[in-house]
């Protein structure tokens, strides 16, 4: 397990002897761009899906090997032996950068071919071997096995891998500033990964969005943050920046990195960026389990097993089987409603939430959807609800919201804002942290004005209608653009193929 100290990764050595300097202030962006020229060029890479996940393999193995140098420097330093988890022909400097006087050895170095087959035939089943020799999920060893087992190389050409380690051989840990760049790049290669496709998308969630509702939930020291549909883990990755300090104590920081953050995500790829998108934030041994969050019968949930603040945007539409949804006591193929449900149980009493689902969830008829507002609003109070406009979710096609509650007493009062950011989002235009300022602001008092607004549990319908009507809104309403129209148009039609889908498995 790895210990919670700060670790002060030594700079290393660019290839072909040059220093750190050579790359100027944007080292790491000139080594991204770098290899994305290489990995043009390489044929079993073929999307930007494909571009992230080979990146994050390799830039893993060379974060581990500068892990292992500082242990190894502070083991001496205390006069202690210090046992390396990568061991033999296997470590960083033996395979992927073998130096000589400090500097590269090229006739060392593995190329073509033969780097191709040392990776495929030797260094990935080494690698995935530690899934079973760990000593438990929580070690780094186990998830070095997890990420080497659910893996691939794709790299065909070993004289083009050879030129990606090379570069990532020269990226440093060092500072700070450093990894804080670093965690920027990864990031904007996982924004581009969710817009290049559906897939993808489903593991980015704008990050103005996630700060400003890890602003209202407000995380404090000490207490535990959940994410059961983690994807890339920007919400667990904005979470520990907007609780970690300079001013922190030892035993403060040491909870911060082991005791604080948990995620489960079900997807292979997602939860190897999960993991990695963890470590370049500065967590050091991500709290992360590769299962379906959804396997899990809610009714087994104890004390144990809950946490104070729950911050997730889970997958929608789907078609859960029968026996996935056994596991709750609101039957529904929706895989929204059954993370709701999940949610909700996984809430301590007191606990907070704030969840994006479909804004169809507020209005919705059917049977599942009326019960899961009703044990909402019973079971928590459900204060703020923020109404998210067209185009928030690049690519979706749907309407979102954002549920804030606290578990534990009825919903009374229920404060809606309407986001209107007074132009048409996208991808050259996307959601800014000004643009959710004065939800914020005005959250803290839940304060009326022409965006805003309350409404009683009392007023509601027996359907639990929660629309996000305006009634701020005068005259008639404008029209929508012909971009809007042809969106909800297809929201339509994947829901309605949805439903044929979840019809046609039944029958």
């Amino acid at each position: 397990m790895l210990c919670a100290s700060r670790w002060s990764f030594r700079t290393v050595e660019i290839r072909s002897g040059w220093t750190n300097r050579d790359w100027g202030g944007g080292m790491y962006d000139n080594a991204f761009n770098q290899i994305e020229r290489d990995l043009r060029a390489e044929e079993g890479v073929a999307n930007e899906l494909d571009y992230v996940e080979q990146t994050s393999w390799v830039l893993f193995l060379k974060y581990l090997d500068d892990l292992e140098s500082e242990r190894r420097d502070r083991a001496e330093l205390n006069g202690e032996d210090y046992a390396p988890i990568i061991t033999g022909e296997f470590r960083w400097d033996q395979w992927a950068a073998p130096k000589k006087n400090g500097e590269f050895d090229h006739n060392a170095a593995r190329t073509g071919d033969d780097l191709v087959k040392f990776v495929n035939d030797e260094l990935f089943p080494y690698l995935a071997m530690f899934r079973q020799t760990a000593e438990g999920p929580r070690t780094i060893q186990y998830k070095i096995g997890e990420i080497f087992t659910e893996l691939r190389n794709k790299f065909r050409s070993g004289y083009i891998l050879r030129d990606v380690l090379e570069t990532i051989d020269g990226l440093s840990f060092n500072t700070q500033a450093e990894r804080h760049e670093l965690s920027q790049l990864y990031e904007s290669r996982i924004r581009r990964m969710g817009n290049a496709g559906r897939n993808g998308g489903e593991y980015y969630t704008p990050r103005p969005l996630i700060r400003a509702m890890i602003k209202v939930v407000d995380p404090k020291i000490g207490e535990t943050i959940y994410d059961g549909a983690v994807g890339s883990a920007g919400f667990l990755c904005e979470a520990y920046d907007y609780m970690r300090r300079d001013d922190l104590s030892a035993s403060d920081y040491e909870r911060l990195q082991t005791k604080t953050f948990y995620g489960q995500e079900k997807k292979g790829l997602a939860y190897i960026i999960g993991i990695m998108n963890m470590i370049l934030h500065g967590i050091e041994a991500p709290n992360l389990i590769h299962s379906n969050t959804l396997n899990e019968n809610v009714m087994d949930i104890q004390a144990k097993d809950r946490h104070d603040v729950i911050l997730a945007n889970p997958p929608f539409g789907g078609g859960e089987r029968r026996e996935v949804q056994q596991n709750f006591p609101i039957r529904t193929g929706e895989t929204a409603y059954l993370f709701l449900q999940h949610f909700i149980r996984k809430l301590k009493a007191g606990g907070r939430a704030a969840v994006v689902i479909k804004n169809t969830f507020l209005s919705n008829t059917d049977n599942a959807s009326v019960a899961l507002r009703k044990e909402l609003l019973e079971s928590c109070d459900l204060h703020t609800i923020l109404d998210c406009p067209q185009g928030t979710f690049q690519g979706a096609g749907v309407k979102t919201v954002v549920l804030f509650f606290e578990k534990g007493a009825a919903t009374q009062d229920i404060w809606y804002y309407q986001l209107n950011p007074s132009r048409s989002l996208g991808k050259t235009n996307p959601l800014n942290d000004d643009d959710l300022s004065e939800f914020v602001a005005l959250q803290r008092s839940f304060a009326g004005g022409p965006k805003s607004w309350r409404i009683n549990r009392a007023e509601l319908d027996e359907t639990f209608d929660l629309s996000a009507k305006n009634p701020n809104e005068s005259g008639n309403p404008a029209l929508r653009s012909p971009e809007e129209i042809i969106a909800d148009m297809l929201t339509r039609d994947a829901e309605t193929a949805a439903i044929l889908e979840n019809i046609r498995g039944l029958l």
